[in-house]
């Protein structure tokens, strides 16, 4: 027997999660959506990247901020983020305006904060900064009104970089991936979702889910998604984005999959997300 077919469900599944809400709420525009989880290498980024230029592509006015010091949003979308003259770092250190920072891309409408390796000491230097969680906020509230949607891309862990994202958005979008152990951690990012709701802003809602890293080829992958619908209800996306080399190859070419391939499956798939993501929208 493959051991597709011995998988138990119960070892992907070890998460305190929330029980399916009744309905999902409306939220109004602009939508300011943190994209968070605490486990690496689950598709944030990409699901930034993408998301956000499928929405530009919609006619949105689209704006993603880069909080991983890693940088992978802005050189995805063709940002060059060594040696820029002001980046994130400086918004959340030297309270520079974000509209300062902010380069416009390739693709109409889509719009980068861009990181640079210095905000990997942020969040040692902000430990002592007055009002340390609200600074993304203030930043975002100074440009809110050009944009319909913001971004915001977490690092995979949960310091002060991250707790500014959660306090600063008003939804959380979860990318998990269609994996073993998919669900890892998922218990301690809903408990510091709560944390910050509780504590920093109360509007913080977790919105959406969205199962990505699925093979068709797996009876893995349709486990997890099943499972995680079964934990999240209507929360989850109806849409899927497949695991593919397309994507894969796109960010290093510095561009989002619908520019990189526009007729691939994962640029439908980020297409038909994007679509579901702004039907929520009241």
């Amino acid at each position: 027997m493959s051991s597709d077919d011995t998988v138990p469900l119960g070892a992907i599944s070890g998460a305190e999660t929330e029980s399916p809400p009744d309905s999902v709420t409306k939220h109004p525009l602009p939508r300011i959506i943190a994209i968070a989880n605490q486990k690496g290498g689950v598709g944030k980024t990409t699901t930034t990247v993408n998301m956000g230029a499928a929405l530009a592509d919609m006619g949105l006015r689209t704006l993603l901020i880069d909080l991983d010091p890693q940088g992978n949003a802005s050189t995805g979308l063709g940002i060059e983020n060594r040696g820029l003259e002001r980046s994130m770092y400086h918004v959340m250190l030297h309270d520079e305006p974000l509209e300062n920072v902010v380069e416009p891309t390739d693709v109409k409408n889509l719009f980068v904060a861009p990181a640079s390796l210095d905000l990997a000491g942020a969040e040692i230097e902000l430990v002592p900064a007055f009002s340390r969680e609200q600074r993304l906020k203030r930043a975002i509230e100074g440009v809110l009104d050009d944009y319909d949607y913001v971004f915001i891309d977490c690092p995979p862990s949960l310091g002060l970089l991250t707790v500014n994202g959660l306090s600063a958005a008003r939804e959380v979008l979860v990318p998990i991936q269609c994996e073993y152990y998919a669900l890892e951690g998922l218990g301690q990012l809903l408990r510091n979702v709560d944390l910050v709701k509780r504590n920093l802003n109360p509007e913080l809602d977790l919105s959406t889910i969205l199962c990505v890293m699925y093979d068709a080829r797996t009876k893995l992958s349709g486990q997890v998604v099943s499972e995680v619908r079964e934990h999240f209800g209507e929360k989850v996306l109806r849409s899927v984005i497949p695991r593919t080399v397309r994507l894969s190859e796109a960010p290093s070419f510095g561009q989002p999959i619908t520019t990189f391939d526009p007729t691939s499956r994962g640029a439908l798939a980020y297409r038909d997300a994007a679509k579901e993501v702004h039907d929520g929208a009241a």
